[in-house]
């Protein structure tokens, strides 16, 4: 089996299960506790917490653990909305093509008297720094652009976003889930005030996430009970799987640089040899895109059924966001970037680890390429289009 879907989950490393599996037994107590129990869980948290910090370029104390990118997503941004409220500032600027996190959080503080502007994305995939820049004004609370996209992986200027937002005075958030420990980030250097990201997504265990927030930056509570994190995250905290969380980024990020070379070759070969099938397109810009990102529209075809017949030869695969799978409409990513309905259905991302091999990937490129040829065969829209009685789109 060929797993090629690491942007929905990916498997834990064995580092992680072992810290993970040890501390179940060896660091059980309240790490609120003052006896030795407690303190010893304490002792593995806070080690945790400087060791997520070191990744990005954070102080242990701008760490907040939390269930995952979804929930450090809407802390963030309520945050600063609320933050902003309290200065009679109700505008947040955003993108069209965000994760769902993002997109409802922004849809709820609408009905609650937030205006919200989504930015147009462009064709590429990319936002441009100087239309964020235009679309600031007096009332504007908070800016929040996603690191890299989950469906499409294209790579946004965070640093220059940053930058125009800091000279700007706007509190400026980034959905880094898809980017943690898969490209160099220093929340300092990249003008960050808040980030958030989730264990699962770089061979982490599923259920835990942090949100970084610049120090002097007020945090509103969702979850209230008791003191911990500082008061701004009430639960106790789940030790073992935070512990798992650092050791598996410490090991991600210290690959980084050789894991990004691989699986840039062999995205790129990947990229190169679904290109030959006829009235296919790349999805986002093929250069600044994740390292293991690709993501392909054929004409002709729908996405399901693509997905279902790579299953069977072996191949994990999916249509784009896993937090959306049920649905049956487009991707809303495409069509931001301008993908039409009926091209949009025919989507595929495949997104790949680490030990991708060349074999993998030229077996990947052989049955998509089979796979797309068959559902072709049998399509009406396929014969419609052949014959002349609809035009080709790509």
């Amino acid at each position: 089996m060929i797993y090629a879907d690491n942007a929905a989950t990916t498997k834990m490393s064995d580092a992680a299960v072992r810290t993970m599996t040890a501390l179940l037994g060896e660091a059980w107590g309240n790490a609120s506790s003052l006896y030795v129990h407690g303190q010893k869980a304490k002792e593995v948290l806070e080690k945790a917490r400087a060791d997520v910090a070191a990744v990005i370029g954070a102080e242990p104390r701008e760490i907040l653990f939390t269930s995952g990118g979804s929930e450090a997503d809407n802390q963030a941004i309520r945050s600063a909305a609320e933050l902003g409220r309290q200065k009679g500032k109700t505008h947040i600027i955003s993108t069209a093509f965000e994760h769902h996190a993002v997109l409802h959080t922004l849809e709820r503080l609408k009905k609650e008297g937030f205006e919200i502007t989504l930015l147009d994305v462009h064709e590429n995939g990319l936002i441009v720094p100087e239309e964020v820049e235009a679309a600031i004004r007096d009332d504007t609370c908070l800016v929040t652009v996603m690191f890299a996209n989950n469906e499409i992986g294209t790579i946004q200027p965070i640093r220059e976003i940053g930058a125009v937002c800091r000279a700007k005075g706007v509190l400026f958030h980034t959905d880094a889930v898809q980017a943690v420990g898969h490209l160099p980030i220093d929340v300092k250097a990249d003008n960050i005030d808040l980030l958030s990201a989730s264990a699962h997504k770089f061979h982490g265990p599923k259920g835990v996430g942090f949100l970084y927030a610049k120090k002097g930056v007020r945090l509103t509570n969702l979850i209230d009970g008791g003191a911990q994190e500082r008061g701004k995250r009430a639960g106790t905290e789940n030790v073992p799987g935070i512990a798992a969380m650092a050791e598996a980024l410490k090991e991600t990020a210290g690959a980084m640089a050789v894991n990004a070379a691989r699986q840039s070759a062999m995205r790129d070969r990947l990229i190169e040899g679904l290109s030959r099938i006829p009235h296919s397109a790349l999805n986002g810009d093929p250069v600044k895109r994740l390292p293991g990102n690709v993501n392909f529209c054929f004409e002709g075809i729908e996405g399901e059924s693509l997905l279902l017949l790579l299953d069977d030869k072996g191949i994990c695969a999916s249509s784009g966001s896993a937090c959306t799978s049920g649905s049956l409409d487009p991707s809303h990513v495409l069509l931001a970037i301008g993908r039409v309905h009926d091209v949009a259905h025919g989507s595929l991302r495949l997104t790949l680890g680490e030990d991708i091999t060349e074999e993998q990937t030229d077996y990947i490129i052989k049955s998509v390429r089979e796979v797309v040829e068959y559902l072709r065969g049998f399509s009406p829209i396929w014969r419609d289009l052949t014959a002349g009685k609809k035009e080709f789109i790509l």
